[in-house]
């Protein structure tokens, strides 16, 4: 059985990558690095297993802090992590799942790819003395829990506990419509502190080897190791992150105009870039749900969630955060095709409901795969 224990020094590179793939959600990078850090100061294990070596007949869950990027944001990470050592809700949530089904919990899976919410779960496991796979649900960062390959491979999202900060707590059971169960967490959310913790996608790890999208957590590592060592050489790092991945260059502009709100637990956002560099002349609008959900390049639609648009800091090769969007920021826009378990749940209309443009204040979007958008 193949396992990786995290060392002090992958903590950096890991955050830089992980901040890349979550398209600009995914939790504070900052915040994912002090609880990592603090994990491994108080000596707690951190093991990462590869998805092919767990066993057919383990029971594997997911889950993750809820609450908007704005209102993390506004909080102190060393309250909250003082907080977490008296009472963690994801922790609560897994031992409410495990009363419900019964049986302990083998292993956690993250939700997605992201500065934060990576990390929170390798904390959970950690504290529960148990591994977290090297995979997730969509290998970036999304604003819904239904938005996940799970989902698309008959992975019931249900029974999901909620836990939130005031310690309130129920079980969503069974939902019929597939978004029931996220905007349930939402409302309790809104009303219980700002934020909370849920546990989902109990699944067999038969059931993990066809429906996660593997190594993604490996491969944040690899991306920031990537980027770092081309800082050290005085090398492009955009440069080395789209190298590494394979990425398309969609993009390069300055921040021309910019909109948004906090709204029902997300932070909704409209940007619009003036192009620079070889992009001169060219103008590009994003609209972001936490998340990057779809790009236009001169009025053409160029990328549609849940294929990947990557923000990065034209110097630094840093992943950019939604909330850090100002009037005259420059980015450089990074394109990667979203893994085929994704594509091939689409195939669901449920699911393609699920992920699709009326999610993100567009209904006319349908998803159309990145290549062919840029062909």
């Amino acid at each position: 059985m193949s396992t990786y224990v995290l060392q002090k020094e992958d903590v950096a590179p890991l955050i830089e990558g992980l901040a890349i793939l979550g398209t600009g959600g995914g939790g504070s990078p900052r915040w994912g690095q002090a609880i990592l850090e603090k994990e491994l100061a108080e000596g707690r294990e951190i093991r990462i297993i590869e998805p092919q070596d767990v066993p057919d007949d383990a029971l594997i869950v997911s889950g993750g802090i809820m609450g908007s990027v704005k209102t993390l944001e506004e909080m102190s990470i060393e309250k909250l992590l003082q907080k977490w050592d008296q009472r963690f809700e994801l922790v609560e949530a897994a031992r409410v799942m495990e009363s419900f089904l019964g049986r302990k919990i083998d292993y956690f899976i993250p939700f997605e790819v992201g500065g934060l919410n990576t990390p929170v779960v390798m904390a959970a496991a950690a504290r529960m003395g148990l591994q977290t796979v090297d995979g997730d649900a969509l290998g970036r960062s999304a604003p819904e829990t239904h938005m996940t390959s799970f989902l698309g491979h008959g992975v019931s999202l249900t029974p999901m506990p909620l836990v939130d900060a005031c310690g309130n707590a129920i079980v969503v059971a069974e939902q019929v419509n597939p978004v029931f169960a996220d905007e349930i967490g939402r409302w309790m959310i809104t009303r219980g502190g700002g934020m909370g913790a849920n546990n989902h996608y109990p699944m067999s790890g038969a059931v993990l080897k066809r429906a996660a999208v593997p190594n993604t957590v490996s491969l944040a590592l690899l991306i920031g190791r990537k980027l770092m060592a081309a800082r050290e050489k005085g090398e492009d790092p955009v440069a080395a992150v789209a190298a590494t991945v394979k990425a398309l260059p969609l993009f390069k502009g300055e921040i021309s105009a910019i909109e948004g709100e906090d709204k029902g637990g997300f932070y909704i956002t409209n940007v619009a870039l003036s192009g620079m560099d070889e992009f001169s002349g060219r103008e590009a609008r994003m609209v972001i749900k936490n998340e990057t959900m779809a790009l236009w390049i001169d009025g053409v639609l160029r990328a549609v969630f849940p294929d990947l648009v990557c923000m990065l800091d034209p110097q630094s090769g840093a992943g950019i955060m939604s909330v850090d969007l100002v009037k005259g920021k420059k980015l450089c826009l990074l394109g990667m095709p979203c893994h085929p378990r994704l594509r091939e749940g689409l195939q669901n209309p449920a699911v393609a409901e699920a992920f699709g443009g009326g999610r993100y204040g567009h209904p006319e979007i349908t998803y159309v795969p990145l290549e062919e958008l840029n062909a």
